[in-house]
């Protein structure tokens, strides 16, 4: 990490913290929630070893970057246009950009609405979900209601977890009393790690549509109104797993520092964000693209129905690969296989000459 540069650019009226390294064409690498540029650490390297230059920024509401108050600020029409704003303040004109969890959601959006500025995109853990954004199966998988309706429609007379995470504080008043604590439960609890090394995974690629639905239904993601969702979570044994171990002291750090209602704040426009997609809908993703989940991901597994609609959705899709033994934090449990994926993603573009 010595070797990388760290500085900040000014795009789209905000101030962005990133790191960068390697020279060539430009990545783009979009962190999730709550994560920022450290969530990347394992692919910078690698990526800028490949001949790549690379772009890790702590996005919008997060880490060194600017966090404005407005909630509305927070709207999928000024994340994109940072994006786009990175790339032209780093002095590029196109990138292919990279995705993981919020920041696939965003990565595919991008890819959809400037395929004039990112020439390839790859999605990591959640699928393409056109304008509703996060796919859920059986329910909602691209779009066709508005977020809050596909959450009501998922929850019955519960509540879909978003819900307790916004309601006032929610996440935030939860998590602040011990970020530390809560980090290490969180990122455990949604890895592979709590689950036996016999535990077969549910199928994804092909996935009972009706099944994943109902699923979905009576999972972990619909809770009682009033619970919180710290209740939840599982505490890893001791010693923790080594990924836990190395990266945890950097997360907890971060987000004692700057808390969590900023990015939270994405949440809040999620219907808003539907609104201003209408004029994309049933228009496919125009760029090469990739799509890298997990097999043990719950964003993964809800986006089977959106995963077996990539033929129309996503129609220059390289390849869909599951992640092995895997949760939901990709980057950091499964490095080896999540690069190699990455890179092979980069070496089909690039020997593409209609793409360079």
């Amino acid at each position: 990490m010595s070797d990388w540069t760290h500085r900040s650019v000014q795009a789209n009226g905000q101030r962005f913290h990133l790191v960068e390294e390697g020279e060539g064409p430009l990545v783009l690498l979009v962190h999730g929630f709550p994560e920022f540029w450290h969530a990347w650490s394992n692919q910078i390297p690698v990526i800028a070893a490949a001949g790549y230059r690379v772009a890790a920024p702590d996005m919008r509401g997060y880490g060194r970057s600017s966090k404005p108050r407005d909630v509305d600020a927070y709207g999928i029409t000024d994340l994109v246009n940072d994006c786009v704003g990175i790339v032209e303040a780093l002095g590029e004109k196109l990138a292919v950009v990279v995705g993981h969890d919020w920041g696939s959601m965003l990565a595919w959006t991008c890819a959809w609405t400037r395929p004039d500025v990112f020439r390839g995109v790859i999605g990591m853990s959640v699928p393409f979900g056109g304008r509703g954004l996060l796919p859920l199966a059986g329910i909602s998988s691209l779009g066709e209601l508005k977020p809050t309706e596909a959450d009501r429609e998922a929850a019955g007379d519960r509540v879909f977890y978003q819900e307790i995470w916004l309601d006032g504080d929610g996440l935030a008043a939860e998590a602040e009393p011990d970020v530390y604590e809560f980090f290490r439960d969180q990122l455990f609890s949604f890895s592979a790690a709590p689950y036996p090394e016999d535990f077969e995974p549910p199928q994804i690629v092909g996935a009972d549509i009706d099944a994943v639905r109902e699923s979905i239904k009576t999972g972990g993601a619909i809770v009682d109104a009033g619970s919180k969702f710290r209740e939840a979570l599982i505490s890893p044994p001791d010693p923790m797993p080594g990924w836990l171990a190395d990266n945890l002291p950097a997360y907890a750090a971060e987000f004692e520092r700057t808390g969590l209602a900023a990015p939270l704040n994405w949440y809040r426009n999620l219907d808003r964000d539907w609104e201003e997609l209408a004029p994309y809908e049933g228009k496919p993703i125009e760029v090469p693209a990739s799509f890298i989940g997990a097999d043990f991901d719950v964003a993964t597994l809800w986006g089977a129905e959106a995963i077996q609609k990539f033929p129309e959705t996503v129609p220059k899709l390289f390849e869909t690969h599951i992640v092995s033994r895997c949760g939901h934090w990709l980057t950091l449990e499964q490095p080896e296989q999540t690069n190699a994926a990455i890179l092979r993603f980069l070496d089909h573009l690039d020997g593409d000459s209609s793409q360079s």
